[in-house]
């Protein structure tokens, strides 16, 4: 398969295009699939997206941090990606990272460090950085470490960040405060007088904060150099790519719709869920949990705990897809339900014992929720290696259908298995 591009498709930051520039275009522009988790993260995303990847031009990360992470496998090696696009693999693909995306420079590079050291190459051709990235700092980093012990001691709890220093940075980008990557690209005394009126800013409102700014000052300088060859004007990159000659574009969504500060959980960031969500009615069937998290091996790539397992949320999904209009679905780790006796289903909620017909916004409702579940006897089969719609067991056929009829968008594929191998994937498309 031809990448469709060459080697003027990879210009340095100081060589953009000309505005008198004539561009090959498309009228309707190239067509662009986007990949996002309709629960709260840890869907399996990144097995959809390393799929997909194969059979693109453009990989995109479109926002997020390395406060997650992914592993795949590809030819018996595993590579961990947390900020880095999964199109990285492909020596046919470019991989973005848009400015949506907050970058910590240092993670960044022991990131493309560690993957080189297990056979990455050629990385540096393939990998374009948008000049409107945020900056994640190393004490944007200790900031988001002492809120949350500050929110312990206060309300004896906390929301469970990674304390990669996303939350902070995403607010300094809301306050304008932030710095991004194109001014890193331009004069380095401006951008250290800046940062350091943002240090003082910070250091005012939170005492207990140690910095040590020269310090990151000069590994930032170094970091400058090394990226300068790979930051391009994300605009005209992706306008470009869009309207340009032919190219499958696919965007990596991080994190999920439940996580969104406009329509997720207010106080959460960090429930781990996996092929079915999280237990919530005080964890009766933790059992069944603690079945999903073992057979699953459910543990986050980036801080190694364990997430909380429980029955797949149809009120949550259609809720996703009445804010995102999903035109496919993609069921992970369909055979970590192998094992089980019955599966359930959750289909509503009721509170006070009547159905609500909506998603509470309010976390103190949703506490008060009960969920009502449909529930299906197990197909007690192993279907690890099923690869065909027709060799999926009818009671795994029922199963599938019933999510699809209920959210009213058809499944495209299944995959199978706890990290992704390139082939894994149960097609849900060769029904009659």
């Amino acid at each position: 398969m031809s990448s469709g591009w060459s080697a003027n498709d990879h210009k340095s930051y100081s060589n953009p295009p000309s505005a008198a520039e004539k561009r090959a275009r498309h009228d309707s522009g190239n067509k662009v699939t986007v990949v996002l988790g309709a629960q709260w993260g840890d869907e399996g995303k990144g097995k959809v997206v390393d799929l997909l990847a194969t059979e693109s031009d453009l990989v995109c990360r479109c926002q997020g941090g390395n406060n997650a992470g992914h592993t795949v496998v590809v030819d018996e090696k595993e590579y961990d990606f947390h900020l880095l696009p999964s199109g990285i693999i492909s020596t046919k693909c470019i991989s973005f990272i848009g400015n949506g995306v907050v970058i910590h420079l240092p993670g960044l590079f022991e990131e493309i460090d560690k993957n080189e050291k297990k056979g990455l190459k050629g990385w540096e051709k393939r990998l374009v950085i948008s000049d409107r990235a945020h900056i994640v700092f190393d004490f944007h980093q200790a900031l988001d470490g002492l809120l949350e012990v500050q929110r312990q001691a206060q309300e004896g709890q906390n929301i469970g960040t990674t304390k990669k220093g996303i939350g902070p940075t995403y607010a300094c980008k809301a306050s304008r405060t932030g710095l991004r990557i194109c001014d890193l690209m331009a004069d380095f005394s401006e951008f250290s007088s800046r940062v350091k009126k943002l240090v003082q800013q910070y250091q005012s409102m939170f005492p207990a904060l140690k910095v040590e700014v020269e310090g990151e000052l000069k590994k930032l300088k170094e970091y400058a150099e090394r990226i300068r060859p790979l930051v391009r004007d994300g605009v005209y990159f992706m306008y470009d790519a869009i309207h340009g000659s032919p190219k499958k574009i696919l965007v990596e969504g991080a994190n999920a719709a439940l996580l969104d500060i406009d329509f997720g959980e207010e106080e959460c960031v960090c429930v781990c869920v996996c092929v079915c969500v999280r237990e919530r009615e005080r964890e009766r069937e933790r059992a069944v949990g603690e079945l999903l998290q073992t057979r699953g091996h459910e543990v986050g790539v980036t801080t190694g705990r364990k997430r909380r397992c429980g029955w797949l949320d149809l009120v949550i999904l259609k809720y996703a897809h009445m804010i995102n209009g999903f035109t496919a679905l993609a069921l992970t780790k369909l055979d970590i339900l192998d094992v089980l006796e019955e599966i359930k289903v959750g289909v509503a909620y009721k509170i006070n014992g009547k159905r609500i017909p909506y998603f509470p916004a309010n976390m103190e409702v949703l506490q008060k929720v009960e969920v009502e579940y449909e529930t299906f006897s197990g197909w007690k089969t192993d279907t690890s290696a099923v690869r065909k719609w027709s060799d999926l067991p009818p009671k795994a056929q029922n199963y599938i259908r019933f999510v699809e009829n209920h959210i009213g968008v058809p499944s495209k594929s299944a995959l199978n298995g706890c990290v992704c191998h390139y082939n894994n994937r149960l097609s849900l498309s060769d029904r009659g």
